[in-house]
Order: C-alpha cells, then structure tokens, then sequence
C-alpha cells in the first residue's frame, strides 16, 4: 500500500538524496545546481530512471506506469514528483474502495 501522507515535498527530497547518493554528491550541491538550472529542477531522464525503482518502493511501492505522461514527467524533479505523487494518490484511493 502507499505510504500514507506523502507529499511532493517529501517525494524531492528522496529523489534529490537518491540522485546524490547515486552520483556520489552532497544533496544540498545537486539541489542547488539543479535549482540554478529551473524552477522545476530540470535534470536528464536517465538520471531520474536510476532511482525510479528505489522512489516508487520508498513510497509503498506504487508504480509508474510506461505511458507518454510518465515518460514526459522524467524531464524534471518536480514533474517525476507530481506524478509518484498521483500514483500514491490512487493507490490511497484504491486502498480505500477496496475496504
């Protein structure tokens, strides 16, 4: 089931450690560089494809599926965010029909 209360917030995070940690780095350094870079903090999609397995299990093991709007939301921090966050969200949501 989904990690109950997620936020966005909590979703960068893990991502930002996760790609930090992949790339040897101090989260802070990569927050900020990829802050210099955008508002969304852009970052290449084969970056954030490294760590989609290790966000979707920290997050109660949604999965994002492999359609045109997950594809697209890999070109950023904040869309990847925004789209685990959904994923949590209709797994909530399933969780709660089916009880």
């Amino acid at each position: 089931m989904a990690t109950p209360g997620v936020t966005k917030q909590d979703i960068v995070k893990i991502t930002i450690e996760l790609l930090a940690a992949e790339q040897d780095r101090d989260p802070e350094d990569l927050f900020a560089e990829l802050q210099a870079a955008g508002l969304d903090l852009p970052i290449d999609s084969l970056l954030i494809t490294e760590v989609l397995a290790r966000v979707e299990s920290h997050c109660g093991g949604v999965r994002i599926g492999a359609d045109n709007a997950a594809a697209w939301s890999l070109r950023s921090v904040h869309t990847f965010a925004d789209t685990v966050l959904a994923a949590v969200v209709a797994a909530q949501n399933m969780h709660k029909q089916e009880a």
